[in-house]
């Protein structure tokens, strides 16, 4: 029986996934594919990769879900990107989740992934942010506060990761440095969402966190 990594996270995650998709082929055209073929090729038939993100959700959507879209599917793995959604929400909808309610929303969900599924094997993804269309022009010329409240959110899931020894897969840094080499946009081609290149990156960091795992 192959080992199921499920993810968990907003759009970044969602990817435009196949809803239809009981067979878990089609997982969006983001990281989270490039991860299956990866696996698919180096791991035949060892693991069965199920995305369950859902674009626009903050912490508390997702935990709201934790029962039926994560503990429900019995997952070896989870793995959960989320953040983003929980400040842009506030600048364009004031309908975002401040960082304490944040960490304390995140904390509860994987206590209660962990009570259930006692031998899952749990990765967090660091929430990220550039400079683009999204991030400043959409929501108001924003940027700096919205950075500053992108990297408190990165704070407490790595404080989260570190509270319950999960795996963290850090990424903010990365996206920084490739800006050196391309302008923000040839990664994140709005500020938020990655271009192929920039879900490349992502889904190379977190197989360099997943193999040392297993």
């Amino acid at each position: 029986m192959p080992e199921l990594i499920l993810f968990q996270g907003d759009s970044i995650t969602d990817a435009v996934r196949l809803r239809e998709d009981e067979r878990d082929v089609y997982s969006g055209h983001g990281y989270v594919t490039m991860i299956s073929g990866k696996l698919g090729l180096t791991h035949p038939g060892k693991y069965t990769v199920r995305n369950r993100g859902v674009a626009c959700e903050r912490i508390v959507d997702i935990y709201a879900r934790v029962k039926t879209d994560i503990i429900n599917h019995k997952p070896d793995y989870v793995s959960l990107l989320v953040g983003v959604n929980d400040v842009l929400h506030g600048f364009s909808l004031n309908n975002g989740i401040d960082t304490k309610k944040f960490e304390m929303l995140y904390s509860l969900m994987i206590k209660e992934i962990t009570e259930a599924l006692p031998d899952v094997k749990i990765i967090i993804l660091e929430p990220f942010i550039l400079e683009g269309e999204c991030t400043s022009q959409k929501h108001g010329d924003n940027y700096p506060l919205i950075a500053k409240e992108i990297a408190e959110k990165a704070s407490a899931s790595k404080r989260i990761a570190e509270k319950y020894n999960l795996s963290f897969v850090p990424l903010q840094a990365e996206f920084d440095r490739l800006c050196n080499i391309q302008p923000p946009s040839y990664w994140l081609f709005d500020g938020i969402h990655p271009s192929p290149a920039g879900h490349a990156m992502i889904a190379e960091k977190w197989l360099e966190v997943f193999e040392r795992s297993v």
